[in-house]
């Protein structure tokens, strides 16, 4: 495959360079790179030079160096997010490396923008080693106010979280983690409300013990679901299977409360609510056995783990990670408003109390609109970023991390 990438060198846009392939529009699109940076103040003149640089930036360093708070209100550190990834876990593409990566680093980065009105600057590391990242990490922190880790696998994701949270009074969130569940509660929470039960009646089963599927069972459990069952490539994650990784061991101390054990199939026989984080297929029998009325949510891309026309012969509620079909599960949702709303408060880290605060406002924002067809709004509803901008920020106060 890497033979037919298309030489950057070239002035065509056409295809790839010496064939008659067709104009691809993903070549151009991302031809230079997405993003830029762009001064916030003119230099037009000698004065102006002179207060942006030498001499006049002297007076704000020395302030500065007196006293560090006012990095805040002087440089960009309050706005500005580090998008952290090695290249190990890149969307659907795996271990593609830090280069490969950049692409979907700067996507990332554009969406903070677009989305949040949030600065964020992509980092890819050549390295996969835990102790370098956190290392890496921690010695970049002075320079922004946010570290949002991306595309990392599993389970390493969870301790270079976990060391970057000990060791920063900065927000550190890993979106495909936390991302992910927050937009998937949202969801489910509207989902409930339509079909007139509570979360704490409903059973679920999440195909794929990754990342997401890990974040998504504690997260759901964490805001009152009745239980969960969580799968990976050998069957239910239980506590009498002897070959679970640390990650898995204390996942099945507070998932699968029903004590069910098998393949997926099994753990879908009755199931109100299937998560898909995993790829693969899901049989359409097994669909068919869970309850009446339940909820698919099937998020692999680009192919859910159900189709959504077999999914909606025997479910209530169908959602997809897909832009082209009803009710997509897209962590630009939450991220971008998450962000804000931490950076607007200059909170030292993001809570359980300030996510849930997001999912809470991200179906809030369905309203009366909520229909089977909509339980969760579109990324270009205006109204999303601000409302879990307004709702973070708010817990942040009310949960004593926020500095201001």
């Amino acid at each position: 495959m890497a033979a037919e990438i298309v030489n950057p060198r070239s002035d065509a846009n056409t295809g790839h360079e010496g064939t008659d392939e067709p104009f691809d529009p993903a070549f151009a699109l991302h031809r230079g790179g997405k993003m830029a940076v762009q001064a916030t103040v003119p230099i037009r003149d000698k004065d102006d030079l002179s207060l942006a640089y030498t001499p006049g930036v002297a007076k704000v360093c020395s302030a500065i160096a007196e006293q560090p708070e006012l990095v805040h209100d002087y440089t960009w550190k309050s706005s500005v997010v580090a998008v952290v990834t090695d290249g190990t876990a890149v969307l659907g593409l795996g271990d593609i490396g830090p280069e490969a990566s950049l692409p979907v680093m700067e996507g990332k980065a554009i969406l903070f923008k677009q989305f949040g009105g949030v600065d964020a600057v992509p980092i890819a590391l050549a390295t996969t080693d835990v102790d370098e990242i956190v290392d890496t990490v921690v010695r970049l922190a002075p320079s922004f106010g946010g570290v949002n880790l991306e595309d990392i696998a599993a389970p390493r994701c969870f301790e270079i979280e976990r060391r970057l949270q000990e060791r920063l009074d900065i927000p550190v969130f890993h979106d495909d983690q936390h991302g992910t569940a927050v937009v998937t509660l949202a969801a489910l929470k509207n989902a409930a409300r339509l079909s007139g039960r509570e979360l704490g009646e409903l059973r679920g089963v999440i195909s794929g013990a990754g990342a997401a599927g890990v974040a998504i069972a504690k997260f759901l459990l964490e805001a009152g679901l009745g239980d969960v069952a969580v799968t990976d490539r050998k069957g239910i994650v239980s506590r009498d299977r002897e070959d679970l990784t640390a990650v898995k061991r204390e996942l099945a101390e507070l998932t699968n409360k029903a004590g069910l054990s098998g393949t997926l199939e099994d753990a879908l026989a009755g199931a109100d609510l299937f998560i898909g984080v995993s790829g693969g297929t899901v049989p359409e029998p097994a669909v068919a056995s869970m309850a009446p009325g339940a909820f698919v949510f099937a998020m692999a891309n680009p192919n859910p783990e159900v189709h959504p026309d077999i999914a909606h012969k025997y479910a209530s509620v169908v959602a997809t990670g897909r832009s082209d079909y009803p009710n997509q599960i897209n962590n630009v949702l939450a991220f971008p408003g998450i962000f804000a709303g931490a950076l607007q408060v200059r909170a030292s880290k993001i809570t359980e109390g300030m996510k849930i605060a997001a999912a809470d406002a991200l179906a809030a924002v369905v309203g009366d609109e909520l229909a089977a067809g909509y339980v969760i709004p579109s990324p270009f509803d205006e109204r999303v970023a601000p409302a879990v901008t307004a709702a973070v920020a708010a817990a942040a106060r009310a949960e004593g991390v926020a500095r201001r």
